[in-house]
């Protein structure tokens, strides 16, 4: 059973912090602005503007920060600032015995999809969602999304078929987010549990040749056949090697999942572009792909 944290209600307070790459306060201050045009309270984590190596702030500033934020009861929602890399680095030091007595939203994607791995394995729901650095860059319909999910109200999405689609319906939990860490936490602890899922996927700055050497791993391991069915989103700036392969992104995917019967769908708007819907994750979905398009509803 998940355990899916209470929908937010004006008044309430959530906080920001940075538990990976550096921000820009710039970045803060507006999606402060928002956050608080929405009726929430913000606080702020003390080392949020902090630069250490390629990380904002060392290991321990950034472990204190989220600590803080999760233990402190009155927060209600958890914003990470940015992704970049880093949260895997201080994951080990966290202490979530707090949390899970009183769960809260913890908000992201990229490489925050570290942390939505983790509490997929506690069975704690988590949304994946654009951050304070990509809100004055992702469209309203993305930030409406974000609301409406936070404050328990709908959060449909409905797009336009790919001709790389599988038509089906299939209800189940969502789970994923970016292929590359999802790859990286192959065989840990962290990882989790994909058997019946519905597998949500995207990725950005990778080499063509590496999106198909990490599915070949979901497809060798067992992951592939274990699945209930398969989002893509979107993977943007995607880069050809030395011998780059004379197929699309889609194409390099559909061949893998080729063999398989779970419904499929391509193009699916949420990633590292102006269109980044929120999901949640973990919680039960149903993925209905048809001819001219998809849906993808919480149930």
């Amino acid at each position: 059973m998940i355990i899916k944290p209470g929908f937010l209600q004006k008044g309430d307070l959530v906080a920001i912090v940075s538990p990976a790459g550096p921000i820009d306060m710039s970045y803060i201050s507006k999606a402060q602005q928002i956050l608080e045009s929405w009726g929430l309270k913000v606080l702020l984590g003390k080392h949020i503007s902090n630069v250490w190596e390629a990380f904002a702030g060392t290991d321990e500033e950034r472990t204190t920060d989220f600590q803080e934020a999760l233990t402190n009861p009155e927060v209600r929602a958890v914003f990470c600032a940015r992704g970049g890399y880093g949260s895997v680095r201080i994951l080990p030091n966290l202490d979530f015995s707090p949390f899970f007595q009183f769960p809260k939203w913890i908000v992201g994607f990229s490489d925050i999809t570290v942390f939505h791995s983790f509490l997929h394995t506690c069975s704690i729901a988590s949304v994946h969602a654009a951050m304070p650095i990509n809100f004055e860059r992702v469209n309203q319909v993305s930030l409406e999304s974000l609301r409406n999910i936070l404050f328990g109200q709908d959060s449909t999405i409905q797009f336009d078929a790919s001709e790389y689609n599988r038509n089906g319906n299939v209800q189940a939990p969502l789970v994923g987010g970016n292929l590359s860490v999802l790859y990286s936490l192959r065989g840990l602890s962290y990882e989790p549990n994909y058997e019946g899922k519905i597998l949500c996927i995207e990725d950005l700055n990778e080499y063509d040749y590496h999106i198909d050497r990490m599915l070949q791993n979901f497809k060798l391991s067992g992951i592939l056949s274990q699945i209930s069915g398969l989002v893509v989103g979107r993977f943007s700036d995607i880069m050809k090697g030395n011998y780059p392969f004379s197929k699309s992104v889609e194409d390099i995917i559909f061949n893998i999942v080729s063999e398989y019967s779970f419904p499929v769908c391509f193009n699916a708007p949420f990633g590292h572009e102006e269109e980044n819907r929120a999901l949640i994750f973990g919680e039960k979905y149903e993925l209905l792909c048809e001819e001219e398009k998809v849906t993808l509803r919480n149930i």
